[in-house]
């Protein structure tokens, strides 16, 4: 008894209600997802503030016309069920915009037509009449863009002016920063897209974004709030290796609010593959997006959403073959093959497929972790699924301990004989039963395996020199994804 005094003499009944074996199995494990990015000029939402947003025009009004809105945007089209927050960070102060002399004309228009441009994977449309310069055509862009900007839902990252000629559209980011110089630019992406015959364009760079924001203010913002999964645009190395540190230390035991990163980076095979070897994290993962028309961090957004709706459902359970929805492949002729797919398996960047309705598919969620402090090749965390899957096996384990011993005392397996009963004392021998029956239920949720070795070398001891502590040694063999099948075939005539 916890709460009925054993010296009560006033009569006559009492009783008490303890929940500790109400529950049984694990609690569903909540996941939630930040999201991080730079808000827009015209956003409502105070900088470093979180926000949850249950909308896309929630999103919309408290971070304005951003990278923050295009990514919420854009995760919300892929998981619209797993609790999403948002904090909006200020525009940089100390950084340039990316520009380009994006589209350039030439020729006179000898039919009527419609010029196809795409800018960061969004369509632009603009009509040509018979007879339109290059100046003219120039024009009507910019035109539709500035109109484009001014219409809710447009989300173009640019703003449109004439370049040093007036057959040039240049294009002005609308956020400072090396993000910036992600934003795809292009023409006649879809099948069938062609320029009025007589009409030329060249196609520019986005170039000369410079800047990254301040990593520590937005990892201090955070707090101590748990978030499974975050969002991060920004790739570069000191960003990264700032939010690294901290979701170390929430992984550590202390705090055990283990998190994984997700990012994207855009490059040719060969920087991709450069960047990768600048990496060496195993709960940050990265998509290389290779040349798609879609930013990268839209695509790190998507890549986020899939991700937590579904390792919600099993955190051991690969992600292949799931669709990025909304996101746009490059076109056929600049798609990695599978020889290069592969070297960038090895190179810690997650890869993708497009299947045969051109969707974008995720191949492997590795993460970037691939050698241990002494060099050495070390597969251990090679797939997101691993730390998926260790960190559910914590919050469930920890979860059985909290609920079933918050208020216990600790006594040697001898004295288990001797107890009256409901007293309420825990013993070694009481812990290692728990932990063979939580195997037991992870083993039936499909996440370990080879209960009789986890039962030889499990161990559960009392501490000699602080009797208050148990110590317990446990190697629990987790379950593999289904990733190679490898078949020799020994044919006979």
């Amino acid at each position: 008894m916890s709460d009925i005094p054993n010296d009560i003499r006033v009569p006559l009944f009492y009783m008490e209600f303890d929940n500790s074996l109400a529950v049984s199995g694990t609690p569903a494990m909540v996941h939630k997802i930040l999201v991080v990015g730079q808000m827009g000029a015209d956003a409502v939402a105070s900088p470093l503030v979180q926000h949850t947003i249950t909308s896309d025009d929630s999103a919309r009004q408290m971070f304005g016309d951003s990278i923050l809105t295009d990514m919420l945007l854009r995760l919300r089209k892929a998981n619209n069920y797993t609790e999403t927050v948002a904090m909006g960070i200020e525009d940089l102060t100390d950084g340039a915009a990316a520009s380009a002399d994006g589209f350039t004309f030439s020729g006179t228009a000898m039919a009527s037509g419609t010029c196809y441009l795409m800018i960061g994977g969004k369509s632009v449309q603009v009509g040509v009449s018979e007879g339109d310069t290059a100046a003219d055509v120039a024009a009507s862009v910019i035109a539709k863009i500035t109109t484009l900007n001014a219409t809710l839902g447009s989300e173009l990252r640019v703003t449109a002016q004439a370049g040093a000629s007036t057959n040039i559209v240049k294009l002005i980011c609308k956020h400072k920063g090396i993000t910036g110089n992600d934003i795809d630019l292009r023409i006649n992406y879809y099948t069938g897209e062609q320029l009025p015959k007589g009409i030329i364009c060249t196609v520019g760079t986005m170039s000369g974004g410079t800047g990254t924001p301040d990593m520590t203010a937005i990892v201090a913002a955070i707090g101590d709030e748990w978030f499974n999964h975050i969002v991060m645009p920004y790739n570069d190395q000191s960003s990264l290796n700032t939010l690294r540190d901290e979701l170390i230390a929430r992984w550590g035991p202390m705090r055990m609010q283990e998190a994984i990163a997700y990012t994207a980076f855009r490059g040719t095979h060969a920087e991709t593959s450069t960047w990768g070897s600048t990496r060496n994290d195993y709960l940050i993962t990265c998509m290389g997006t290779n040349k798609m028309p879609t930013p990268s961090w839209e695509v790190a957004a998507s890549y986020a959403g899939t991700a937590a709706y579904y390792l919600a459902i099993d955190p051991a359970q690969p992600l292949q073959t799931l669709s990025l929805k909304g996101i746009l492949p490059p076109a056929k002729g600049d798609q990695w093959d599978l020889t290069e797919r592969n070297l960038h398996l090895h190179d810690g960047v997650a890869t993708y497929f497009v299947d045969a309705s051109n969707q974008v598919c995720i191949e492997r969620e590795i993460s970037t972790y691939q050698v241990n402090k002494f060099g050495s090749p070390d597969p251990s965390y090679l797939d997101i699924t691993t730390p998926s899957t260790l960190g559910y096996l914590r919050y469930s384990m920890k979860a059985h301990i909290t609920q079933n011993y918050p208020r216990h005392k600790l006594a040697g397996d001898d004295v288990l004989d001797e107890l009256e009963p409901g007293q309420p004392v825990v013993t070694p021998k009481t812990l290692r039963v728990d932990f063979l029956d939580k195997f037991l239920e992870w083993e039936g949720k499909g996440l370990v395996e080879d209960f009789e070795t986890f039962k030889s070398t499990l161990s559960v001891v009392r501490d000699n020199d602080n009797k208050n502590r148990v110590n317990v040694m446990c190697s629990p063999n987790l379950v593999n994804g289904f990733r190679i099948l490898a078949v020799t075939t020994q044919f006979q005539l």
